[in-house]
């Protein structure tokens, strides 16, 4: 699977509350500390084949969570209407709540 990593983390950042605290873990060390498959899978004593696979079965759940509920590319249409807001004001009330 290939993914954009800066998608991917995105939608880490935005559906990290409901993954478990293992594929946290997982996503945290291969995206956050850029540990290698076989560190992981060291660190886990589990098969670099099984932490590749855990890792993209986590990929493909946010992109599931967000194909669902689509927080993030509504975040987006909202950011691309801020910018017609002329009132500095309301545009920064509106982004504080983003």
């Amino acid at each position: 699977m290939n993914i954009d990593r800066e998608y991917i983390i995105k939608l880490y950042e935005i559906y990290k509350g409901i993954l478990t605290e293992k594929e946290k873990s997982y996503f945290e060390y291969y995206y956050f500390e850029d540990y290698s498959l076989n560190e992981i899978a060291d660190l886990y004593k589990v098969s670099k084949a099984y932490t590749s696979k855990y890792l993209n079965k986590i990929n493909k759940k946010l992109l599931k969570y967000e194909d669902t509920m689509h927080i993030d590319s509504k975040k987006c249409m909202i950011l691309d209407c801020l910018k017609e807001i002329t009132d500095k004001k309301l545009r920064d009330k509106i982004e504080e709540l983003l």
